[in-house]
């Protein structure tokens, strides 16, 4: 997300003050005004659609989009209620997370019981990855440690539930080894520059 190649449109970008990966992820809500703030920023600089950066902010997604009068999708958790409409009914779908620990029911979207337990959730806490992005500044994003994390991860969860038929990436650096995922598992990877790229192909 942090890297433009990633899209074939022009984008800008805006600091949520005061926000860090820490207290994004474990749920700050006086945060919430700060997000409301740059996203106004961002449509006075001519944004015709927002996102963010960690998939964990969609705690702020109905304010956000509340504020302004363009398209917001703030996490590709959004992504999750249709997803799993698009399965067969015992099918499974994965979500990948930077820390399972904070990813709870409450950021899912969903209130049917017998889709929760369709969802399986596994994060990359305790990694190389994850420590870096606690450093203050974060050091060059080391794809390399970020594709073992992930693909580890999933191995995990596939042994553990061999119906996963689907993946979604909470984290906003994850794209980066969506490719190598794919290849991998051999499933459909969604994520958040999918999304991105969905609302911008939607707008006029």
């Amino acid at each position: 997300m942090l890297n433009p190649a990633s899209f074939d449109f022009p984008v800008v970008y805006e600091t949520v003050e005061g926000a860090w990966v820490e207290n994004v992820v474990r749920g700050d809500p006086a945060l919430e005004s700060a997000f409301i703030a740059a996203a106004r920023r961002l449509v006075e600089r001519g944004a015709v659609a927002i996102s963010s950066t960690c998939g964990f902010s969609i705690r702020h997604q109905a304010a956000v989009a509340a504020s302004v009068n363009v398209p917001v999708g703030m996490s590709s958790l959004l992504l999750l209620p249709a997803l799993l409409r698009q399965l067969p009914p015992l099918a499974k779908l994965a979500v990948l997370t930077y820390d399972s620990n904070f990813c709870g029911e409450d950021l899912l979207g969903l209130d049917d019981p017998n889709e929760r337990a369709r969802v399986v959730i596994g994060g990359i806490e305790g990694g190389k990855f994850w420590h870096d992005e606690l450093k203050r500044p974060a050091p060059p994003t080391d794809v390399a440690a970020v594709e073992a994390d992930v693909a580890s991860c999933l191995a995990r969860l596939r042994d553990a539930h061999p119906q996963i038929a689907v993946i979604l990436f909470e984290c906003a650096a994850f794209p980066i080894v969506a490719p190598a995922i794919r290849r991998i598992a051999r499933l459909p990877v969604y994520d958040i520059v999918g999304l991105c790229r969905q609302m911008m192909a939607s707008v006029p």
